[in-house]
């Protein structure tokens, strides 16, 4: 406990000292920003290479005053190719070699797309080499600045010096998840902890390798809250990261609040959780969900529910309408693969806790489910030869658009479950009737992230994925949804 004079009010801690050395720490939103000012420089520089490449030079001291658009439907392409390959997520931007195949993948789409717009950017290459150069200076440009990122970023100049408050299980999980994604802009020097117990021992963290190679692999616990302002200042500490689950008591709140008045930055334990990983810890909301979901999120104003609708009915009028033609061929490869209805009806879950039949294209044998409910699994036995195609490409989900169009769901939001798992869920994860707080999709966050559940385990991190949506959802990110859905379609990648 804090030390108080002799009329028991509490005793200010003396200053804190940071150490003198000159610090320019950054966030995660002042790194993204960071690299994508790189990566622009870096495309459109690969542009005005390509151009000096033409058998006619196009390169002129005015090049860009010419032509802007030439350039800002470049950086546009790429920024919209870069978010759907996921080459600005912490687990890949400061680790060079996740970067590399994610920013080729991203580049080559970008270039694809560049080349084949007609009339408002350049006019396609006249030789092989000037078709080439244009990719090959891109890709070359973008790699370059990611190892210039990913060596400069991790310096000790740019890295915050972070003490955690809590060895619980929120610190642990907030430990493991800024040390498996590397350089993320954190240094941990240990935990604050009250439980004397744990006084000078070391918290297991998976990702943390043992010191000597033999030893137990984890942080210490330094001290307890009473030693803050002493910690902050022996390690030089910046930012102090607040990993409790419980209530903070009056005399923590009054040493935290000196420390936040000297300067020393404070995080919520969801905040910096979020930000990595883009799910929210269920775990540690457990009885307190009000402090971690809000009770009037954005999904319940009027302005919000009215444009998402206008969204919705305009891209599912475009669904229905590459739908007609399609249902011929897929009803006659259902047809003759397997006996049975080419529509398949299922009762789902919407919002509200409310129920409505569900339209798909069917993909199962008919007697599948013959012995009750079981989870899809990859590679299912269940599903006939036709029915992998479909879902592969997500058109055995292409009568939903009717669904929409119906209002029972959207374009994008949390995937609608079966009642007899919901049942089986809500037991096991209270907070999971939060998800019924917004009108299910044929998209979501959870399943462009995780992909689909096939037991509770992937239940509960698809739930952590859903509540970040309800929580953060916006048309950029529902936009970002939808292109890495249309993304997850052409490789492939449904089951």
């Amino acid at each position: 406990m804090p030390d108080r004079d002799a009329k028991g009010s509490l005793i200010l801690p003396r200053p804190i000292s940071v150490g003198r050395a000159f610090r320019l720490p950054l966030d995660f939103s002042e790194r993204r920003i960071l690299l994508t000012g790189i990566d622009l420089v870096a495309v459109n520089s690969a542009l005005i290479l390509a151009l000096g490449f033409r058998p006619h030079p196009a390169v002129d001291p005015m090049l860009v005053a010419r032509h802007p658009y030439w350039f800002l439907i470049l950086s546009g392409l790429w920024l919209i190719t870069g978010h759907a390959f996921d080459v600005y997520e912490p687990r890949v931007a400061g680790r060079f070699e996740a970067s590399v195949p994610q920013v080729i993948k991203a580049a080559a789409v970008a270039v694809l797309l560049y080349l084949v717009i007609p009339y408002i950017t350049p006019p396609l290459p006249t030789s092989r080499w000037t078709l080439a150069s244009f990719p090959c200076f891109l890709i070359a440009g973008l790699l370059l600045g990611r190892a210039i990122y990913s060596w400069a970023l991790p310096m000790p100049l740019y890295e915050r010096r972070a003490l955690i408050i809590g060895a619980g299980w929120a610190g642990r999980a907030i430990a493991e998840a800024l040390v498996t994604i590397d350089r993320v802009g954190y240094h941990l020097v240990g935990f604050v902890d009250d439980d004397p117990g744990k006084a000078g021992t070391l918290i297991s963290v998976a990702a943390i390798p043992p010191a000597d190679g033999d030893g137990p692999a984890g942080l210490p616990v330094l001290g307890s809250s009473q030693g803050i302002a002493d910690l902050i200042a022996q390690h030089r500490v910046s930012t102090l990261i607040l990993a409790i689950p419980g209530e903070v008591d009056a005399d923590l709140l009054h040493i935290l609040m000196g420390c936040v008045e000297r300067g020393v930055e404070m995080v919520p334990m969801p905040v910096i959780y979020e930000q990595l990983t883009g799910r929210v810890p269920v775990e540690r909301v457990g009885e307190k969900w009000y402090a971690s979901i809000p009770v009037y999120p954005r999904v319940t104003g009027t302005l919000w529910q009215i444009a998402k609708r206008m969204m919705d009915i305009a891209l599912a009028s475009v669904g229905v309408a590459c739908l007609l033609p399609l249902l011929p061929f897929v009803a006659l490869a259902i047809r003759l693969d397997s006996p049975g209805p080419i529509f398949y009806v299922q009762e789902r879950i919407g919002k509200g806790g409310s129920m409505f039949r569900a339209y798909k294209f069917r993909s199962m044998f008919c007697d599948a489910e013959k012995d009750g409910a079981v989870w899809a699994q990859e590679h299912d036995p269940r599903v006939t030869r036709v029915g992998r195609v479909l879902r592969a490409a997500h058109i055995d989900e292409f009568p939903q658009f009717l669904n929409v169009l119906r209002g029972e769901m959207s374009i994008v939001g949390p995937r609608p479950e079966r009642p007899e798992f919901v049942e089986e869920l809500v037991v096991k994860f209270p907070v999971y009737r939060l998800r019924h707080i917004a009108k299910p999709g044929m998209g979501g966050w959870g399943l462009v992230r995780q992909g689909y559940a096939s037991s509770h385990e992937d239940a509960l991190v698809r739930l952590q994925y859903d509540l970040y949506y309800i929580k953060h959802q916006s048309l950029g990110l529902d936009l970002l949804i939808i292109l890495k859905t249309i993304m997850h379609a052409f490789a492939l990648k449904g089951r």
